[in-house]
């Protein structure tokens, strides 16, 4: 299955020897990212709680911005943009992996975690993105992958080949195939080399046995090889399937938390980091301050997307939203994996109305938006490509002419997205009605309103209504969110705390929503999907 290429990964292990044979055995293996690594701090000079109260924008390198022409994004193109992305007033970067992989596409299987992926740069190039967001108030976090590796990763390779190999333990393996396992990818327990090694996402992706500390120290000074560089923190992958206990008992094990609790607590000898985690079946026990203390709110973005097509407030969205931890949660309407949902474009069949209610309904809700790359001009898919989560990675559209900007080479690494010559950066900007300029708006409002990221939310609406009301409220400011869902004009009568006329309309500009009534009955009316933003007077 894998043999040819073991063999090969196996002569080049032969050749390597440690740099200081007396200190270990002559046939161990040298691995390019072991090693202690101490805590040296750096302070990035952003203000404290800089995650909380701003918006993240996910972007896959290879898809952003090429500077060299291959037809590959890489760091260099990424800080070229540094200035767009600072104009549409997101406070952090979460970068999918950067580290070397041996897929050469989405990097989730990694080879090693102290390197580059060759196609993005240098260590230097990265050094020079971190130093320049920092100056622009811009944080970055990285994505990291404790539960698997590669299995071209050298450790893989030294355990599959030798059942002596020194990390034989560093990963799963069992002399006899288990019974009974039947996980999210199907059969996880993979045929090789006279055993079975487990990887519960794809054959090339083997587990780490994390019960070994050696492996968990391992991953430790990896984590701080890129906090000492400066970075601000990380979005870990797949947290849910950390530890497994039996063929029943595979995901969300209470071990899981205790490992991402002493993740946690790293990042807190470094100060101001931030950490989020991917847990996609029961994400709330991740957000815990003794677990991961913030994970992604998967399940709301496909109630708000939901809410917005049906023209009405859906009950499962406010059980969302009373049922997930707010402050430590992390909201999205679309990633990079399509089980969260298509791009928005799509989701909407063009609708740009009803996107727009989405989005506002985003930044508006408590937690910390994330905001998918391209989302903010419409960005739409790729095709032809082999698989669905490929197709909502095309490239970024940042003109309508030749390469849509994002390269001058000939050929993309991946076809260009269908609708770039309509929706692109350029075209977007030179238009005030656009949803970039939507999007900048929203994200400048929640930047200048604390009340938005940090403060207390109140629903007035109740299920199925046409309007979704609520307000936000932070050391005296109240701002009074309505959303008018339905295709039609709607009228609600809300329990607001003043009268109509102490309400100020702060988004969009130039809005004018009919309100009367005294305080504590509101009436509101508002024309078909339309929102509006008021802020209480003093």
């Amino acid at each position: 299955m894998l043999s040819l290429r073991r063999h090969a990964a196996a002569a080049l292990l032969a050749a390597w020897a440690w740099a200081c044979p007396a200190a270990a055995p002559a046939q161990t293996p040298a691995i390019p990212d072991l090693g202690p690594v101490p805590v040296l701090k750096r302070d990035s000079a952003l203000p404290p709680g800089w995650a909380q109260r701003g918006v993240f924008m996910e972007i896959l390198v290879r898809a952003y911005q090429d500077s060299n022409g291959d037809g590959i994004g890489d760091l260099n193109g990424l800080t070229s943009r540094l200035d767009y992305l600072q104009s549409l007033g997101v406070k952090g970067l979460w970068l999918m992996p950067v580290f070397k992989s041996e897929d050469h596409d989405h990097g989730y299987a990694v080879v090693n975690y102290r390197e580059i992926e060759p196609d993005y740069g240098t260590l230097a190039d990265f050094d020079r993105l971190l130093a320049e967001a920092h100056k622009r108030g811009i944080g970055v976090i990285v994505d990291y992958v404790m539960n698997h590796s590669a299995a071209g990763h050298p450790l893989f390779e030294s355990a599959y080949d030798s059942r002596k190999s020194p990390y034989a333990d560093w990963y799963i393996f069992s002399e006899d195939r288990p019974k009974g396992w039947n996980t999210f990818s199907g059969e996880p327990w993979r045929e090789g080399n006279q055993r079975w090694y487990y990887a519960v996402f794809d054959t090339g992706m083997p587990d780490f046995n994390l019960r070994n500390p050696k492996v968990v120290d391992f991953h430790l000074d990896n984590l701080r090889f890129w906090l000492n560089r400066g970075v601000d923190g990380f979005r870990f992958d797949a947290v849910g399937v950390l530890f497994e206990n039996s063929a029943i008992a595979w995901e969300n094990q209470p071990e899981n938390h205790v490992l991402l609790k002493r993740v946690h607590d790293l990042l807190d000898e470094y100060g101001n980091r931030y950490m989020v985690c991917e847990a996609p079946s029961d994400p709330a026990p991740f957000a815990q301050p003794d677990s991961c203390g913030a994970a992604f709110g998967f399940g709301l973005q496909k109630h708000i997307i939901a809410s917005v097509k049906l023209g009405r407030l859906r009950g499962d969205l406010l059980y969302n939203l009373e049922k997930l931890p707010a402050a430590p949660l992390a909201t999205l309407l679309a990633n990079h994996d399509f089980f969260a949902g298509a791009r928005l474009i799509r989701q909407f069949g063009g609708d740009e109305k009803s996107y727009r209610l989405a989005a506002g309904t985003l930044l508006t809700l408590p937690g910390t938006p994330f905001v998918y790359y391209g989302e903010e001009i419409g960005l739409g898919e790729s095709a032809p490509v082999t698989n669905d989560d490929q197709s909502i990675r095309g490239p970024m559209s940042w003109s309508g002419e030749g390469q849509a900007g994002f390269t001058t080479a000939a050929q993309p690494f991946r076809p260009l997205v269908a609708n770039w010559k309509t929706h692109n950066v350029a075209a977007e900007q030179a238009d005030p009605g656009s949803l970039l300029h939507w999007y900048r708006g929203l994200i400048a409002l929640r930047n200048a309103e604390p009340a938005l990221s940090v403060g207390r939310f109140t629903p007035l609406s109740q299920r199925d209504a046409p309007i979704f009301a609520f307000t936000r409220e932070h050391e005296g400011s109240t701002l009074l969110v309505l959303i008018n869902y339905a295709y039609r004009e709607a009228t609600l009568t809300v329990p607001a705390p003043l009268e109509a006329a102490r309400w100020q309309p702060v988004f969009p500009a130039g809005a004018t929503p009919s309100l009367v009534g005294p305080a504590g009955n509101l009436q509101v009316k508002l024309a078909p999907q339309q929102m509006v933003v008021l802020k209480a007077r003093p």
